[in-house]
């Protein structure tokens, strides 16, 4: 299928060929018939890609403190090589879709095939959707009056945040897209409605709708003509929708409006408040939120978990709703915004001229039978029959573009395909690393005789499963940490294994990295038990990031603490067989991230990992320090490595090094040559059953036997 996104690197916006995604639980996938350009928000990434380094950085301080802080402790090449990564990650653009539902996913009731749906889907021929961010079109509404659904909703919360009340007088700041459908909903509100915009056209098309609008440029002053308007009093209310760096802004709403009154900023602006302004008026102020309640909400939008309307009346997809019917009974008129439509092979005409295009909407028109293949192929097709060590990829997020790929490209790994949820990224991915097939379908991997080797790298949920898979189709197995994240799949993984043919790895990197060897070759094959103290300065993760879903990532501890319990029993020799976690706060919930965790070992081996997440940044993220007869081992951030009591050692320092690239090519050397498996199977059990039982622990305040 055909899709539309954009390089933050240079800016440059192209119609990409990607595969078709697949439906998924929850969410409803949908053939595309019409889509509208958000030629404001587009306008300013496409600008934002197109500036030079020094602009991006200009234009995002927070980041640039982020890097500085990260070239402080992981060095200044691989912060580099992240912001690069970064910046060459491929951008969708859209939001406002309009299409044919084809397929429904798994807990999707209010939706059947055929129906005509407006969505935040982007510009591309199939989208898939979760469905609360998807609403039925009224029959007398067209598709291109659907269009503008989504953006009208951007508008409406705005408005919602305002609560007008009928009689009074609102300001619309910028009469583009988004404040020409504002002024027409609070029209249809009853209200007074004074709008401005430097646009001549944009004025006389307010006018049009019967706004009392204005352009400042033509000698009007804009508080002075507000209070003449509202015989001195100030207006109620300003709902800010325009797009600008300048403080005037700002400045004007505060002294336009009247004691007491309220402004709303759903548009970009400079932020450089006067205080006196405010204070002497004791103005409200508030910024709006996209489209309404649930946004951003991970359970809302994803899980589709919806708010109890007595609760939340006007949820984003209650608003998108609204937009509708309001469209349908002709309350608004959006037909009259619309300046052009270009079939979406011709995107270049919206695209080229943004920023001298005069156009308010733009709406792309996409063909009726678009390509549905699942798989595309990228580059020349290479042929591995016969051989040993063909991977397929599936899941193509950060591991992989930043950890994964770079490694194995150093490895001369021979690799067939590279599967992601929506194509975008497995397809940018393909291009960039030679990649011949980039896929949605991760079952064209599995069923593929060349491809002997999968490695997973998706969400911690998917492993499990996908594991299975892997190995009931005989094919070797990577996959990324956790195994699993609760014992019912592990006790599924352990049947699936004892009956096939093919290995599994997970992805426990630590142990192969040069200050590990070099530590595990010190302290030699001696049975005696040794204390070992390994602490993990994490950082902190906002709570609605997936890894403390306990559905979907398991929590940190299980996630990401499994590391530090794989690389002890490695130094130890030995198994865990018992272990306690005790949290931070009186009541710790299961996903904490601030935990100290007490293990014993086979061979009498104590162990403490102290996994924390309110560290400093600027502090290391991972130390270890190992006791044993009298020596000290103490690592510092996988960078240096120093020996107190060791005879011919004192010292270990390197560039960081997380034993990623020996992990990779010894790996594929096991599988090309048949080597035994460099984890035992049995140790990755022991490890995967250790940290899921540190969170029984925590839950039943006691030891748990491994």
């Amino acid at each position: 299928m055909k899709q539309i996104i954009q390089s933050f690197k240079t800016g440059e916006t192209i119609l990409e060929k990607v595969p078709k995604p697949q439906v998924k639980p929850g969410h409803v996938l949908i053939r595309t018939t019409k889509t509208l350009v958000s030629l404001g928000t587009e306008r300013m990434l496409v600008e934002f890609g197109k500036a030079n380094l020094l602009q991006k950085a200009k234009q995002q301080p927070d980041k640039v403190k982020e890097v500085l802080t990260k070239i402080k402790t992981d060095g200044l090449m691989p912060t580099v090589n992240a912001v690069f990564n970064k910046l060459s990650e491929p951008l969708t653009l859209g939001y406002c879709n309009v299409g044919i539902v084809e397929d429904i996913g798994k807990g999707v009731s209010e939706f059947k095939i055929g129906d005509r749906v407006a969505s935040n889907g982007p510009h591309a021929e199939f989208v898939c959707i979760p469905k609360n961010l998807v609403e039925s079109i009224p029959d007398n509404v067209s598709n291109e009056e659907a269009c503008f659904t989504v953006i009208g909703s951007i508008g409406l919360q705005g408005i919602r945040l305002m609560k007008p009340t009928f009689g009074e007088t609102i300001v619309v700041i910028g009469l583009g897209l988004i404040g020409l459908m504002t002024a027409q909903l609070l029209k249809a509100n009853g209200c007074e409605v004074i709008g401005y915009d430097l646009d001549k056209d944009k004025v006389k098309l307010a006018t049009s709708f019967g706004i009392t609008a204005f352009n400042p440029g033509e000698g009007s002053e804009p508080v002075k003509f507000v209070m003449d308007k509202t015989e001195g009093v100030g207006c109620d209310g300003v709902i800010i929708t325009a797009s600008t760096k300048s403080d005037m802004v700002i400045s004007d709403a505060a002294k336009m409006s009247r004691k007491k009154g309220r402004i709303v900023l759903v548009g970009v602006i400079g932020l450089n408040l006067s205080r006196a302004d405010f204070y002497e008026k004791e103005l409200d102020f508030q910024v709006s939120c996209s489209y309404g309640p649930g946004r951003y909400d991970t359970n809302y939008e994803n899980k589709g978990q919806d708010y109890p309307i007595g609760y939340v009346r006007w949820t984003e997809k209650r608003n998108f709703k609204a937009i509708l019917k309001a469209i349908s009974n002709k309350s608004i008129d959006v037909r009259s915004l619309i300046t052009q439509q270009v079939p979406i092979d011709n995107y270049s005409d919206i695209y080229n001229n943004m920023g001298s295009s005069d156009a308010i909407a733009s709406i792309l028109e996409y063909n009726t039978s678009p390509d549905d293949a699942t798989t595309v192929v990228v580059s020349e097709q290479k042929h591995y029959t016969n051989s040993k060590g063909v991977v397929g990829i599936v899941g193509a997020g950060n591991f992989t573009s930043m950890t994964l790929l770079p490694i194995l490209k150093k490895t001369n790994a021979k690799i067939k395909y590279i599967t992601s949820s929506r194509g975008v990224s497995g397809t940018s991915l393909a291009k960039k690393y030679g990649i011949s097939r980039s896929t949605t379908n991760y079952s064209d991997v599995l069923e593929d005789p060349e491809v002997d080797t999968i490695i997973i790298t998706t969400q911690h949920h998917l492993h499990s499963d996908m594991v299975i898979d892997g190995l009931k189709a005989n094919k070797h197995v990577f996959v990324e940490k956790p195994l699993a994240i609760n014992t019912s799949q592990l006790d599924q993984i352990e049947t699936a294994y004892r009956n096939s043919k093919a290995s599994l790895m997970v992805g426990f990197n630590r142990r192969f990295s040069p200050h590990i060897t070099k530590m595990k070759s010190l302290l030699g094959s001696s049975e005696t038990p040794i204390n070992i103290i390994a602490t993990m300065n994490a950082g902190f993760i906002p709570e609605n990031v997936w890894v403390h879903d306990m559905e979907v990532g398991g929590g940190r501890i299980i996630g990401e603490a499994c590391h530090y319990i794989d690389l002890l029993s490695y130094l130890t020799g030995s198994n865990v067989t018992s272990i306690c976690l005790n949290a931070m706060g009186d009541h710790p919930k299961e996903n904490t991230d601030n935990a100290s965790m007490l293990l014993r070992f086979e061979n009498g081996s104590n162990a403490v990992i102290n996994y924390f997440a309110n560290g400093s940044k600027s502090y290391s993220k991972e130390r270890l320090e190992v006791y044993s007869q009298g020596r000290t081992l103490i690592m510092d951030n996988f960078r240096t490595t120093k020996g107190y009591g060791f005879k011919g050692f004192s010292k270990l320092k390197t560039k960081m090094n997380k034993g990623h690239f020996s992990q990779f090519e010894n790996y594929l050397a096991t599988v090309q040559e048949g080597k035994e498996a460099l984890i035992s199977f049995e140790s990755l059990m022991n490890t995967s059953k250790a940290s899921i039982a540190a969170i029984e622990s925590l839950k039943t305040k006691s030891w748990v036997s491994i």
